[in-house]
């Protein structure tokens, strides 16, 4: 009928009884004359466990050896589901990273999938196996086992889909789906029949947690269809695609919010060409991405330059900011941990104006300071106090008719 890859969350593969319920799922699909290509995950707070083990073996575990370690939690999944298949009289085959050809850069712990060698998954799929992968990890050029990160199995499922041009990429996880927010925050969030890659991509980046990033960059950039939806039961859930009409009729699709999100301020920098290069590219070699970046107008030959970091990386770029307020000459550098990041999301956007000024003025309404503003063609996103987050969410989603009725 088609060819399918089905990823599975670790909640998805928590234990063996859940692996059994996989499998009947697996199965199914299998029986309606699909092929399967199966893409899992650790089980549920294993990656955890082997970090600390790794931690307490040495106290800066070295990379390569801490992604060998890592690789085996995916590679226990991997192995349980194609004994269960056989068990039941299924023809299954587990493959590891570097054995299904995933090819990787040697970026150990955050490695980027170069290439997917289909050769030997299609020679398994034309038998009529049950095809199950260990996601989250590849091979670097000279063999050595890497990771491509936290999240990394929703990576594995689309770049393999994307290599064998399956028909669709269904990610199981423990949620039905992606809603228009949090629904832990908004209980009147509803479940999106259908999102565009770019509104999916702005959502995981803000905060949402929908798919992992690289995911949704390799699903938009090859095409592939994504299908989001739950392991523990039938209901069909999101389709990840391409923007069509029907999404371009709502103007808003989702609202988000981040509290990862720390504040530095350089005050009174000089106004001269090359003071934004001398702030942000210590910050860049040191790894820390800047998000939000706002720089007042000109006062007395001086003004200030705000940005946003996440909050894990507050410190060491306060202790950077501080070396370079001297070789800037700026007056002094100030930081703030405890804002948060509210955002509104929707193609429909780029076709509709007023949209700013309905979230400025609903915000307003709820006294809710506004600290930084940015903005792209499909999002506007706004600085406020941590403490107004939920409410923003809130108050924001009624006020743009998202609502579930």
């Amino acid at each position: 009928m088609g060819l399918i890859v089905q990823k599975y969350g670790g909640t998805s593969v928590g234990d063996p009884d859940k692996i059994g319920n996989v499998a009947n799922r697996i199965i199914k699909t299998y029986q309606a004359g699909n092929a399967v290509v199966v893409v899992l995950s650790a089980m549920s707070g294993v990656t955890d466990k082997l970090i600390d083990m790794a931690q307490k073996a040495a106290e800066n575990p070295d990379r390569r050896e801490l992604d060998v370690l890592m690789a085996t939690g995916e590679q226990t999944t991997a192995s349980l589901m194609a004994m269960m298949l056989i068990g039941m009289g299924y023809p299954a085959v587990s493959l590891l990273g570097h054995q299904a050809e995933v090819l990787t850069d040697n970026a150990y712990g955050n490695a980027r999938i170069v290439d997917i060698g289909t050769d030997r998954i299609r020679q398994f799929v034309d038998d009529r196996h049950i095809v199950v992968i260990a996601g989250f990890q590849g091979a670097e050029p000279n063999g050595n086992i890497t990771t491509l990160g936290r999240g990394g199995s929703d990576t594995s499922a689309v770049a393999i889909a994307a290599a064998l041009q399956a028909d669709v990429c269904e990610i199981y996880t423990d949620v039905d789906g992606i809603y228009s927010a949090d629904p832990n925050i908004c209980s009147r969030a509803r479940k999106i029949e259908k999102i565009s890659y770019e509104e999916t991509l702005e959502m995981a980046s803000l905060g949402a947690k929908v798919l992992q990033i690289r995911s949704v960059e390799f699903a938009k950039k090859f095409n592939v269809p994504v299908h989001v939806r739950s392991s523990f039961n039938e209901e069909e859930g999101t389709m990840v695609m391409n923007a069509d009409a029907e999404m371009e009729r709502l103007v808003v699709s989702g609202v988000t919010s981040d509290k990862n999100e720390a504040r530095l301020t350089f005050k009174k920098v000089p106004d001269q060409p090359g003071v934004a290069a001398k702030i942000f590219t210590p910050l860049a070699e040191a790894g820390i991405v800047v998000d939000m970046i706002i720089q007042t107008s000109p006062s007395g030959g001086r003004n200030d330059i705000t940005f946003t970091v996440p909050r894990g990386d507050y410190e060491r770029a306060m202790a950077i900011g501080e070396k370079t307020v001297g070789v800037l000459g700026a007056e002094s550098i100030r930081g703030k941990t405890d804002i948060a990041k509210v955002s509104v999301i929707g193609v429909g956007m780029k076709n509709h104006s007023g949209v700013a000024a309905k979230m400025f003025a609903t915000l307003a309404a709820e006294n809710i300071n506004i600290r930084l503003i940015s903005t792209s063609e499909i999002r506007i996103s706004c600085v406020i106090d941590e403490k107004y987050a939920e409410l923003a969410v809130q108050v924001l989603h009624s006020a743009f008719g998202l609502d579930a009725e």
